[in-house]
């Protein structure tokens, strides 16, 4: 088996909230302006240990955009429901198969290096590990924002349920676990909130593509609780939240929070 890592640039131009928004530009600590999908194509370029970056998207727009900036870029079907499908379709177009597959989304170039070389580290120390996915601890002052919206029924993160074994028993778009706030310890409260960067084992893959989309998953709109539904273990990996703040485009709004923590990273 090949030691290889993949890192793996899902991008479509057809999304419901933001069509395009792969070629949004977004302006640096310089204020030259580059694309979404270039600036998350040089955030994988950052990671050590990859060694394949690839932007796999459905849109002849991006592929070409891709490829004038020097990226690796492949076709995947339009048929593909979320990242993950679009990685496993890539699989069947690649000469050789890595022993790593590392999903880092194409509207999230905030992400550290060090995220994803976490997984990485993780997966490559124990090999029983199929998936693997970042957590952070939410902070007091984060948590009480976030009770804050939920009752108002505005979403504002992805948490996870963790075993003391470092493995998933859920998702959720609402906070998890229930507990009571004020016998909480404010320097390690129990909500991990999930960061949507995954890295997978090829047969992980193939489990994945083989099976329906769970009820689970619908109802919350998360594509890994498909991997829980199909008993397929998520390894999580607690890391430390970065100097800045980890925003993902969404919506034009976003555009200046995500603006904000380029210039906090000195990205040009």
């Amino acid at each position: 088996m090949s030691r290889d890592t993949l890192i793996v640039i899902p991008a479509r131009y057809a999304s419901q909230r933001y069509p395009g928004k792969p070629l949004a530009e977004l302006r640096g600590s310089t204020g030259k302006a580059k694309s979404l999908i270039e600036r998350s194509w040089e955030a994988a370029k950052r990671v050590p240990s990859g060694d394949r970056v690839v932007v796999a998207s459905d849109s002849d727009e991006i592929l070409e955009a891709a490829r004038a900036f020097g990226a690796e870029a492949i076709f995947t079907s339009s048929e593909c429901r979320n990242g993950t499908e679009r990685c496993a379709a890539l699989l069947g177009a690649l000469d050789e198969e890595p022993e790593i597959v590392v999903n880092l989304q194409g509207d999230a170039p905030l992400i550290p290096e060090y995220f994803v070389e976490s997984l990485i580290d993780a997966m490559r120390a124990d090999p029983s590990v199929e998936v693997a996915t970042p957590v952070v601890r939410c902070t007091r002052a984060l948590y009480d924002k976030l009770v804050a919206d939920e009752k108002k029924n505005i979403v504002g993160g992805t948490f996870g349920a963790i075993s003391s074994a470092g493995n998933a028993h859920y998702f959720s778009k609402r906070i998890i676990p229930h507990f009571d706030a004020s016998k909480a310890d404010d320097d390690n409260l129990p909500v991990l909130l999930h960061i949507g960067l995954y890295a997978y084992r090829p047969a992980a893959l193939r489990k994945y593509v083989a099976g329906e989309p769970s009820q689970l998953e619908q109802l919350e709109g998360l594509e890994q609780l498909r991997f829980l539904d199909l008993d397929v273990p998520i390894r999580t990996i607690e890391v430390k939240s970065p100097e800045w703040e980890i925003w993902e485009l969404n919506n034009p709004s976003d555009i200046p929070h995500i603006e904000a923590s380029l210039e906090i990273m000195g990205l040009e």
